[in-house]
C-alpha cells in the first residue's frame, strides 16, 4: 500500500535525515532542532517509504553544501537571506550568522505556526523573521517580494527542495518574480536531472502524488534553464561529487563512478550534471 507524503509533510521527512545525520559521531553539521521539528511524522515516513534510509547521503550533502555557501556569502556582504519553502530548517539556529543579520522565512501558514511552536524555548543566532504565505498564491507572492527586496541591498534567496515539485511554467514565473526585484541578488537551490527525476519517481513518485505534492522539475539545461529568467549562473556543486569530498556517497559510489566516469569529470566545470546538485546563481544586470 502507497504511503501518502503530502507537500509540507515533506518537511518532517528532510528533517528527520538531518536528526539523523545530527546524531553520527563524525556528523557534517549538528542540528539540535531536527528530530524535534521531524516529529513522530518524520519517523513514520521515513520507516515507510521504500529506501529512504538508503537515499539518505545526498540530503546530508545538500545540506552541508548549502550551510558552507550560506555562511561563505554573509561573511561577504549579503545582508538579508529570504528562505522561501523554509519548511523545518533551523539554519538560523545553528550556523555562523552574525547577530545583525536578517533572515526571514516564509511557508505554509500552518507550517509556520507549527514550527514557531516547536521552537518556542529556542533562541535564533540572528534576526530571524517568519511570514506564513501560499507561494502559489501569485499576486500575494509578487506583493510580499516587492515589499521585502525593497529593504534589502545584497539578499540572498534559497529554495531548497522546492523547485522540483513545481511545473517549469511556475519555475520560470518564480524566477521572473524574483530577478524583478533589484535587492535580491543570490539565488541558491538545487536541481534535479531528468535521470534523477526518473530514479525518484520510481522509489517514492507514488506516495508523493497521492499526497498531491509529484516531482515534477528538472530542466534538461540544467541551470541555463535560468538565463532567460533574468539570472545568471555562478556554481554548479555536484551532489555526486561533494558526497565523494565529504564521505557520504552512496554505498555503490565505487560502481557509480566507474559508469559515469567522464560525466564525473565533467561535472567538475559543468552548469549541470547527470545526477542532482546545489545551483548559484546571481541576478544578471
Amino acid at each position: 500500500m502507497t504511503e501518502p507524503v503530502s507537500v509540507d509533510e515533506t518537511a518532517n521527512w528532510v528533517a528527520m535525515y538531518r536528526a539523523l545525520e545530527s546524531e553520527r559521531p563524525d556528523a557534517l553539521f549538528k542540528d539540535p532542532f531536527a528530530r524535534r521539528l521531524a516529529g513522530p511524522r518524520g519517523e513514520e515516513i521515513m520507516r515507510k517509504l521504500k529506501s529512504s534510509r538508503t537515499y539518505a547521503w545526498p540530503m546530508v550533502v545538500r545540506t552541508k553544501v548549502m550551510d558552507e555557501i550560506i555562511e561563505r556569502l554573509v561573511a561577504q556582504g549579503v545582508d538579508l537571506v529570504l528562505n522561501l519553502a523554509a519548511g523545518l530548517d533551523a539554519r538560523p539556529y545553528r550556523l555562523n550568522l552574525p547577530p545583525a543579520l536578517r533572515w526571514v522565512e516564509v511557508d505554509f501558514p500552518k507550517t509556520i505556526d507549527s514550527k514557531t511552536a516547536a521552537l518556542a524555548d529556542a533562541k535564533p543566532v540572528c534576526h530571524l523573521e517568519r511570514r506564513g504565505l501560499d507561494l502559489a498564491d501569485v499576486a500575494a507572492r509578487r506583493a510580499f517580494l516587492s515589499s521585502l527586496g525593497a529593504e534589502a541591498r545584497n539578499a540572498l534567496v534559497i529554495t531548497e527542495g522546492l523547485l522540483v515539485y513545481l511545473s517549469a511554467e511556475d519555475v520560470g514565473q518564480l524566477a521572473d518574480d524574483l530577478a524583478a526585484v533589484p535587492g535580491f541578488a543570490w539565488w541558491l537551490t538545487d536541481l534535479a536531472s531528468p535521470f534523477i527525476l526518473k530514479m525518484m519517481q520510481r522509489s517514492w513518485g507514488k506516495s508523493v502524488a497521492a499526497g498531491r505534492a509529484p516531482f515534477r522539475f528538472a530542466p534538461e539545461g540544467g541551470a541555463d534553464f535560468f538565463s532567460p529568467h533574468g539570472w545568471r549562473f555562478v556554481e554548479y556543486h555536484s551532489l555526486w561529487v561533494e558526497g565523494h569530498r565529504l564521505h557520504r556517497e552512496g554505498s555503490m559510489g565505487w560502481l557509480w563512478r566507474l559508469l559515469f566516469r567522464r560525466m564525473w569529470r565533467d561535472e567538475l566545470n559543468r552548469r549541470s550534471g547527470p545526477m542532482s546538485g546545489v545551483v548559484l546563481l546571481k541576478r544578471a544586470g
